[in-house]
């Protein structure tokens, strides 16, 4: 899996991503923690301190008077500072003169008031102007991280002393330290954790992607049954999805190719031999009144007849192919002049009538009365209704009826004759198609091709509705 370029991507992401963010909540831990931990002693030396500086405050109210705080003077209050220092070695009390009435004992030392930090004039100042104030410049000093707290000594709403009260906070760095290890295992963990999981994650993205992969060389080797297989309800079984309708696409064109390539072997086969018989007979027809083997007159009439039907053939097939050409050429101009569709319908029955009337089929109109305007080629617009109408009457059963229905978007041409296998429909448009019937011997198989070239030319939508044994209805569209 490791070799897998994307399962290493995702593993390096994820262990980058980890580790980054251990980093960052280490250091974010590390500062919140030692604040909070630091609060937490403020807080609870500030309590210790107040309670401290009440209890001075009461007892020099007792004393109503201010000289306990002058010079040390006045037994009782004196007394009762010094029992509290000694109760409390790490215990300042300093009067407004800014004189010790007390020097407690810092871990274990004696100090004075000079030698204190340089910072405890400041904290010193801010009690006396009626504040309380901390201070972590006398971790310097006893040699071990502390924090002191000042809060005023009060008599009759005034300031006369100060308490400095200082305490060791030597556990807030192992409380850091601890939660550092235990923030390291976690994190550690956690990037074991998450190895496992982008592995495990990078094996379910890139098995797909692994499998569509495979499926694609398959495609570009030709083998167009390959499929993914895939059902996956993401953006990836969406693209899996994507490959599957192109492998279709590509087997249906392959199929369509072979089918088109049948089609042009056939229609040459078919041009062929519908070249080669007229030809024959022509030849053998010139060749024959030009030795003098027939001289009878109603014999060279006769040979004269079948010639001209020989060539009707040819230039019937010869301008098919050129319609198509045409037709398939976009630079061929298509005249557009307006027209009404009544008169071009009502043209292409009359031309069609001859060829009902012989088979006996009767012609069954349908037409508005409001003409119906449009703009498009008269000529070519006839000889698509006729192309239609042609194999209306070529496949309608003697005695029949052909249906020419109009309306002011459409025109329906029905027949009652032997319909189109369900099989062969999806085909009849496709060029060089010809159905094998018997009544299509004679045809080339480009009849409706050009129909429908011509009515894509206009703008129209051709279709064609048929059943075995149902007749065939053909309707050209139009907005």
């Amino acid at each position: 899996m490791i070799k897998n370029r994307i399962a290493l991507k995702l593993l390096v992401f994820f262990a980058a991503a980890l580790l980054f963010f251990a980093l960052v909540s280490s250091l974010t831990f590390r500062q919140l923690f030692t604040e909070s931990i630091k609060e937490s002693k403020r807080a609870e030396m500030l309590d210790r301190a107040s309670y401290l500086s009440g209890m001075l405050s009461q007892a020099l109210a007792g004393t109503r008077s201010g000289g306990a705080m002058m010079g040390g003077q006045g037994g009782g209050y004196a007394n009762f500072v010094r029992l509290l220092t000694q109760a409390e070695p790490n215990l300042w009390v300093l009067d407004e003169n800014l004189e010790f009435l007390s020097s407690g004992r810092m871990m274990g030392m004696m100090l004075e008031y000079k030698d204190l930090p340089p910072d405890a004039e400041q904290l010193v100042r801010d009690v006396f102007r009626g504040g309380t104030s901390f201070s972590e410049g006398f971790s310097e000093l006893a040699g071990i991280p502390t924090l002191t707290v000042g809060t005023p000594v009060m008599q009759d709403g005034k300031v006369v002393g100060a308490l400095l009260f200082n305490d060791a906070v030597s556990g807030i760095e192992d409380a850091i330290r601890k939660g550092q290890s235990i923030l390291f295992y976690s994190a550690a963990a956690a990037l074991l954790f998450s190895i496992a999981l982008s592995m495990i994650l990078s094996y379910t993205f890139t098995r797909p992607i692994n499998r569509m992969k495979k499926t694609a060389q398959r495609l570009s080797e030709g083998d167009y049954e390959a499929q993914t297989g895939l059902a996956n309800k993401d953006e990836i079984g969406d693209l899996a999805r994507s490959i599957d309708t192109l492998s279709s696409r590509l087997r249906q064109a392959r199929e369509d190719r072979e089918r088109q390539e049948q089609l042009r072997r056939d229609f040459l086969a078919n041009v062929s031999h519908e070249l080669r018989t007229p030809v024959t007979v022509l030849r053998g027809s010139l060749e024959a009144l030009s030795d003098g083997v027939v001289s009878e007159p109603a014999m060279v009439t006769e040979y004269h007849r079948q010639m001209l039907m020989e060539t009707k053939g040819l230039q019937r097939l010869v301008d098919d192919l050129m319609d198509l050409a045409r037709l398939q050429n976009t630079d061929f101009p298509i005249e557009n002049a307006p027209l009404v569709m009544q008169e071009v319908l009502a043209d292409a029955l009359r031309a069609a009538d001859r060829l009902a009337q012989n088979k006996g089929i009767r012609v069954v109109r349908d037409v508005p009365e409001q003409a119906v305007s449009f703009t498009g080629d008269y000529a070519r617009l006839k000889q698509m209704l006729l192309i239609a109408l042609d194999n209306a009457v070529k496949f309608s059963p003697p005695g029949s009826a052909l249906h020419a229905v109009m309306d002011s978007h459409s025109i329906t041409i029905r027949d009652e004759g032997c319909g189109i296998p369900a099989a062969e429909l999806p085909y009849v448009f496709d060029r060089f198609y010809k159905s094998r019937s018997e009544e299509n011997r004679q045809g080339s198989g480009l009849g409706l091709a050009i129909a429908k070239g011509i009515a894509d030319r206009h703008g129209m939508r051709v279709t064609v509705e048929s059943g075995e044994g149902e007749g065939t209805t053909v309707r050209f569209a139009w907005s």
